[in-house]
């Protein structure tokens, strides 16, 4: 005997309805011995704005513009990462040298052209982030001269998956710090000051 279903009550869609949004709400305050994942966005939590390396790099500036982000991950025609693409990228020196070396104007600039190459990327580890302190990460993007860091987990194929990252201003701004600045050195600078008045 098939079990009969009975259908739900149905109502319409008001004007001016919006959808729900993955969020993550991290930690308004940290200090360096905090757990690292209280400073890292979860990509399974919350969704990563991403780009394609063929997009022009104003459209990808407005992209950074529109979503409040200061870093995109590149993705291929495969959806694989291809690179990364920070807001550095587009305001530094980058588009100025591509246009000396291949000629052009600055709306010929494609995000490959100035990313930061798949093979360029170093990445962290899922197993080791979860075990480590937010003092860490802080020391690895010094050390690393970068100001965002991915995180990878990694199936037992081998193959690696993005599923979080970490922002040096995301983590300023959790310690405490006033970090306005496009510069790493500042950045930096300004968590080791809150570290010595902590």
């Amino acid at each position: 005997m098939i079990k009969e279903y009975s259908p739900l009550q149905v109502s319409p869609l008001k004007t001016g309805a919006t959808f729900v949004r993955p969020v993550q709400n991290l930690p308004e305050r940290v200090k360096l011995s905090d757990p690292a994942t209280n400073v890292m966005t979860d990509l399974h939590k919350v969704a990563v704005v991403s780009v394609r390396a063929k997009t022009s790099m104003d459209k990808a500036n407005a992209k950074m513009i529109r979503y409040g982000v200061r870093m995109l991950l590149v993705l291929d025609d495969s959806d694989q990462v291809a690179g990364l693409l920070t807001a550095t990228d587009i305001l530094g020196e980058k588009p100025m040298r591509f246009l000396q070396n291949m000629g052009g104007t600055h709306a010929d600039i494609l995000v490959r052209d100035i990313m930061t190459t798949q093979r360029e990327l170093e990445v962290l580890k899922i197993a080791d982030v979860q075990s480590a302190q937010v003092g860490q990460i802080v020391a690895s993007l010094k050390k690393s001269h970068r100001q965002h860091a991915l995180v990878v987990a990694e199936g037992a194929d081998g193959k690696q998956a993005v599923c979080g990252l970490f922002s040096i201003t995301q983590i300023a701004r959790q310690l405490g710090a006033q970090a306005q600045s496009f510069e790493l050195a500042t950045t930096v600078a300004e968590i080791e000051a809150v570290i010595a008045r902590g």
